[in-house]
Parts: structure tokens; C-alpha cells; sequence
């Protein structure tokens, strides 16, 4: 058995660590750029550094932004990045950061759409502080970027992208709504699941999973009933930064391997997609696996199913029916909502194949199955 664990340099979490960020932001310089959305909760953060400048980004972020953050960064002689948000303004920050140190454009680096050349030198100090349960962004590699050009989502991914500090405050979750919680939620569920089930697990991934997968089930409906409720808060941003620890390590699969096309193509949040995708991606993989007696797959989902139910002996199915009964009583929608039809099956499934999140799924799915998948959630 041979397999690696990287990380964030630092993972700071609990209540009112955002407190610790200014004084992390000061060991590397005054100058602060703050990457961010437009909702304007990082205020308070701002109030606390010394010398801060503010970069907002709206939607998921794109080639573009990266391109004109890196260079604002570079023009306002920025010491380090704060990322301050959900996925999208972590990621955002984290090719903001990294591109800030390295000559050409994003797309010379960018995998799949662009020319994946490796980052040479390494970037800006970069620091993120999560305020949505569900991404794991603050403490993986890649920073996920929309190529509208391509109309679809890429990496760009390397080692020098890890924060030099991960600061996961719960408090900063307490007034998401709930829309916003079930679609974050059911993110870092997917994120949980299918590292567990991938071609790439391994045992620490495995303990993270276990552990992630049991909080979500019990803490995602609690917090989406009542976002103040401080245990439930809790556990969704432990089971993130667990999600985002298994992620980075053991990989991913189909769902992810969707999200990207489907991301890059329609209006569509990211964690919603995975939700809608999770069940059915779930079914046909617990499928195939059967077809092929892949013994050790069908295991792995035996033993989530055994985890989402509370119920050792729990069948495989049960997780999968556990998964669409959360799904349908936190109001997930379908892929249709978003304008996902089925004239653009075929277009999506294609993409899906070549992305880097298809390699780990934890076995190869014919494009049958995969239009199934996609139809299903649709």
C-alpha cells in the first residue's frame, strides 16, 4: 500500500477563529487583497486587517476573473490573498494567489480546456476562511474555473495552491439560508461518498469519510430546519473541511465528473448539481459494480449506506434511498430548473468522460450508463 496526504499548511477551526486571520495576514505584509462575493459579509473581516483592498467576483469565478485578479493583485503590490466565501470566492482567491507569481495566463495552466502546464514559481501566501459548509476548497489543491469560451469548468491544480492557512469558523454559517445550506450540505455529502467509493481511497481518506458522512446525516436537516442551531452548524463545517481533506487526497468520480460540463453550460450552483446527480450516480455505480462482482466497491457503498442509516447491517440500497428521501425533504430540484434538457445529454456525457474527476469513480461506466445518470436527474 502506498499513497500521500497533503494539506493545507495550517487548519485552524472553531468558533470566532476569524479573530486569528489579520494576525496570519500580517506575518506576510500590510497589503491585503480580499477576494470575495457581493454580499458583503466580509465587512467585518475587512474592519480587522491593516491595509486591505477588496476584489469581488460574481457567480462561480471564471477564467476571466483570474486573469484580472491576478493582475489587480500584482498592481496594488499585495503581500498575501484572503479568501473570504463559499467555494467560488475560495477558488477564486486560489488562482488569484498563485497565477500572481507566475508569468502567462490562466489558460496556459488550466487542465483540460488549456495547456496544463505546471505553476513554476510558487504564488502569493494565500489564506481562506470558508463561510459555507460544503465546498472543502479551503484546503485542497485546485482552484475550479469556468472557461466560457469551452463552456465548461477546469482545474488549474498544484501543490503551491494550498493555503498556508485554512481558518474554518462555524459562526460564519449561522445565517445561511435554507437553500443555500441543503445545496452546500449535499456538496460536501458527494464530497464525502464518493472519495470513499473511489479507485484512490485510502485509509486516511477512509477515517475522514466515515467520521463526515455520520455527522452529515444527522447535522444537514437540523441545520437546514434551523441554521442557528450550533451543534448541526458545527458538524456541516467539520464534515466540509473532512470532505475537502478527502477530495484532494483520494479523488472523486461521477457526480464531479458532471458538475464540471453542467457548471460550465447552465446557470447552475454547483452544489445543486451534486445533489441532484448524487443519488442516481450512486445507483448505477452500485449497479455496475454488481454486474462486474467488483466485491470490494459494493462494500464500501454497503458500509455508507450502514453510515447514513445508523443501521450496521444496512443493504447498499438503503444509503441510496436514504440519499433521494434527504434530497427530496430539503427541496433539492431537478437538473431541468437550471435549463439542463435532454437535447444536451449527449453533448454533457461526452464532457463528463474527459473529466479529471471521472478517473477515480470507482468503476468505468459505459456511456449508457452514464446518459442514465445525467437523464435520471434531469
Amino acid at each position: 500500500m502506498r499513497f500521500e496526504f497533503a494539506t493545507a499548511a495550517r487548519v485552524v477551526f472553531g468558533e470566532g477563529t476569524l479573530a486569528e486571520v489579520a494576525t496570519m495576514a500580517r506575518e506576510f505584509g500590510k497589503r491585503t487583497l480580499v477576494v470575495c462575493g457581493g454580499s458583503g459579509r466580509e465587512s467585518r473581516l475587512v474592519g480587522m486587517l491593516d491595509d486591505p483592498v477588496v476584489f469581488r467576483i460574481s457567480g462561480e469565478p471564471s477564467v476571466d476573473d483570474a486573469r484580472s485578479g491576478a493582475e489587480f493583485a500584482r498592481a496594488e503590490g499585495c503581500a498575501c490573498v484572503v479568501g473570504f466565501g463559499g467555494g467560488s470566492a475560495i477558488d477564486a482567491a486560489k488562482a488569484i494567489a498563485g497565477l500572481a507569481g507566475n508569468p502567462g495566463d490562466p489558460l496556459d495552466y488550466l487542465e483540460v480546456v488549456g495547456a496544463g502546464r505546471a505553476l513554476s514559481n510558487q504564488g502569493l501566501p494565500f489564506l481562506a476562511v470558508p463561510t459555507t459548509a460544503g465546498a472543502g476548497a479551503d484546503v485542497t489543491r485546485n482552484a475550479v474555473l469556468l472557461s466560457r469560451t469551452h463552456r465548461v469548468k477546469a482545474s488549474l491544480r498544484s501543490n503551491l495552491l494550498y493555503a498556508r492557512a485554512a481558518v474554518v469558523d462555524p459562526e460564519l454559517t449561522y445565517g445561511l439560508p435554507s437553500a443555500l445550506t441543503a445545496a452546500t450540505g449535499m456538496d460536501a455529502l458527494t464530497q464525502l461518498i464518493e472519495p470513499y467509493v473511489s479507485s484512490r481511497a485510502n485509509p486516511m481518506t477512509d477515517a475522514l469519510c466515515a467520521d463526515g458522512i455520520q455527522a452529515v446525516a444527522w447535522a444537514l436537516p437540523r441545520a437546514w430546519r434551523n441554521g442557528a442551531d450550533r451543534e448541526a452548524r458545527r458538524a456541516m463545517a467539520w464534515s466540509s473541511l473532512s470532505g475537502g481533506f478527502a477530495l484532494a487526497n483520494a479523488g472523486l468520480g461521477a457526480v464531479h465528473g458532471f458538475a464540471a460540463p453542467i457548471g460550465g453550460g447552465f446557470p447552475a450552483p454547483h452544489g445543486a448539481v451534486c445533489a441532484a446527480l448524487l443519488p442516481h450516480a450512486m445507483e448505477v455505480n452500485l449497479r455496475a459494480l454488481r454486474a462486474k462482482s467488483m466485491e470490494v466497491g459494493v462494500a464500501r457503498y454497503q458500509r455508507v449506506a450502514g453510515w447514513l442509516t445508523g443501521n450496521a447491517s444496512a443493504a447498499p440500497d438503503e444509503g441510496i434511498e436514504f440519499v433521494a428521501r434527504l434530497c427530496t425533504d430539503l427541496g433539492v430540484p431537478p437538473l431541468r430548473t437550471y435549463g439542463v434538457g435532454s437535447s444536451s445529454v449527449a453533448e454533457l456525457v461526452r464532457n463528463a468522460a474527459q473529466a479529471s474527476s471521472m478517473k477515480a469513480n470507482p468503476v468505468a461506466l459505459t456511456e449508457a450508463e452514464m446518459e442514465e445518470i445525467l437523464t435520471r436527474a434531469i
